[in-house]
C-alpha cells in the first residue's frame, strides 16, 4: 500500500515509504530564470554578498514555493562558501562563474584553514544559520527544508583549478602524483563540509543533498578514493549525531558506479543526471531503495508536447518504489518560469491519474 501523509512527502519517501502523490522539486529552482529574483540580485551587491545576506537569501529560497507550490524549499546558497570561509579568495565574474586564486602542490591550502573556519563561522556561515531559521519558520510543514553542500571532491576541483574546467586536468594531476598532499587538502574540505552541514541541522533543515557534481571525470580507483571514501565519512559522522536526518547523494556521470556508491556511503537516496538510462536503473537499484530524478532540464527550453513526453516517461519508470520528481541537473537561467509550472503540473496530474494500490 502506498502512504500518503499530511506532512512531507520528501521525508516519507526518503524513509523509503513510496507515496501516493510523487513529490517534486528543481535543483536551481530558485536563481536567474525568476524575475522576483532578478528584481533583488540587481541591487544585493556581490553573489556572495546575496548568499550571506539572511533576510535575501531567506527570500529567494522561499520564492519558488510561493509561485509553484514545490515539495521542498533547497536553500539558496553555493558550495564555494566552504572554501571562502576557509580563507581562499573567492569571486563571481559575470558571464564567467566562479573565480578563485588556485591551490597547487607547492602552495597548498594553509595550515591554519580549519581555525579560519571557526572564525569566518562567526560571521559569513553564521549568516546563512539564520537564513534558515528565517525559511524554517515560514515554511509550511508539508514543504521540506533541504540543506546542502558540495561534495569534497568536486569543491577541491573548483579549489586547484581556480573555477570551472572541462578537464581537471590540474586537480587530477595532483590527486595521482601527489596523492598524500591532495588527501590532506581532502580531509580539509571533508572537516569543513561536516561542520557546516552540522550548522544547516541545528539551523532547521530536515533533508541534506551532497552535490558530487564533477565525480564523473574520475576513474574507478579514484572515485573510491576522491568520492565514495569522504562521502562516508560525512555520512558516518552525521549520522552519529542526527540519524533522524536523510541525505541525498548526487554523485553526478558516475553511471555504472551508482550501486557501489549506494552500499558503500550508506547514503538514504541517490539522485540520478539525465544521462543514467532509467531501465538500468530499475534492474540494478531494489525497487524499495529512494530515487530521485532525473529530467534533462533542456526539455524546460523545448516544446511542452516533448517535456510531457519526458516527464511522464520518468514518471512510469520509478511508479513501483520511493521517488522524487527532480531535474538531472540545475534549472537553466534561460528557463521560461511557465514551463516549470507546466512540468509541476504534469506531475500532479500523473499523480491524480494513478492508482493509489501498489
Amino acid at each position: 500500500m502506498k502512504v500518503d501523509t499530511s506532512k512531507s512527502l520528501i521525508l516519507e519517501n526518503l524513509a523509503g515509504r513510496q507515496t501516493s502523490s510523487v513529490p517534486v522539486w528543481l535543483m536551481r529552482q530558485a536563481g536567474r530564470y525568476l524575475p522576483e529574483y532578478r528584481k533583488i540580485r540587481r541591487n544585493a551587491g556581490s553573489f556572495l554578498d546575496l548568499c550571506y545576506n539572511p533576510k535575501l537569501a531567506a527570500e529567494i529560497t522561499l520564492q519558488p514555493i510561493k509561485r509553484f507550490g514545490l515539495d521542498a524549499a533547497i536553500l539558496f546558497s553555493d558550495i564555494l562558501v566552504i572554501p571562502d570561509a576557509l580563507g581562499q579568495q573567492v569571486s563571481f565574474v559575470e558571464g564567467l562563474g566562479p573565480v578563485l586564486n588556485p591551490l597547487t602542490p607547492q602552495k597548498p591550502i594553509p595550515s591554519n584553514a580549519l581555525e579560519r573556519l571557526t572564525n569566518a563561522s562567526k560571521n559569513k556561515l553564521d549568516s546563512i544559520y539564520e537564513a534558515i531559521e528565517r525559511v524554517a519558520t515560514e515554511k509550511t510543514d508539508n514543504c521540506t527544508l533541504i540543506g546542502f553542500a558540495g561534495g569534497p571532491w568536486t569543491v577541491a576541483t573548483y579549489m586547484v583549478e581556480g573555477g570551472s574546467s572541462r578537464d581537471f586536468q590540474n586537480t587530477r594531476s595532483w590527486a595521482t602524483s601527489y596523492s598524500k598532499s591532495f588527501e590532506i587538502l581532502l580531509d580539509v574540505v571533508t572537516d569543513a563540509t561536516i561542520t557546516h552541514l552540522e550548522g544547516q541541522i541545528c539551523a532547521g533543515v530536515e533533508a541534506i543533498q551532497i552535490f558530487e557534481s564533477h565525480s564523473g571525470v574520475l576513474d574507478g580507483p579514484g572515485f573510491d578514493q576522491w568520492v565514495i571514501k569522504p562521502t562516508q565519512r560525512i555520512i558516518d559522522t552525521i549520522k552519529r549525531k542526527n540519524p533522524h536526518i536523510p541525505i541525498i547523494g548526487f554523485p553526478r556521470g558516475a553511471a555504472a558506479q551508482i550501486p557501489r556508491f549506494i552500499s558503500e556511503t550508506k547514503v538514504d537516496a541517490v539522485s540520478l543526471d539525465q544521462s543514467v538510462p532509467l531501465d538500468w536503473v530499475c534492474s540494478q537499484i531494489p525497487d524499495n531503495y529512494p530515487m530521485q530524478g532525473n529530467l534533462d532540464p533542456i526539455y524546460l527550453l523545448g516544446e511542452p508536447e516533448k517535456l510531457h513526453f519526458h516527464a511522464t516517461r520518468i514518471l512510469s519508470a520509478f511508479s513501483n518504489r520511493p521517488f522524487i520528481f527532480n531535474l538531472g541537473h540545475g534549472v537553466n537561467k534561460e528557463t521560461n518560469p511557465e514551463m516549470v509550472q507546466r512540468l509541476i503540473e504534469i506531475v500532479r496530474n500523473y499523480n491524480n491519474c494513478v492508482s493509489t494500490e501498489i
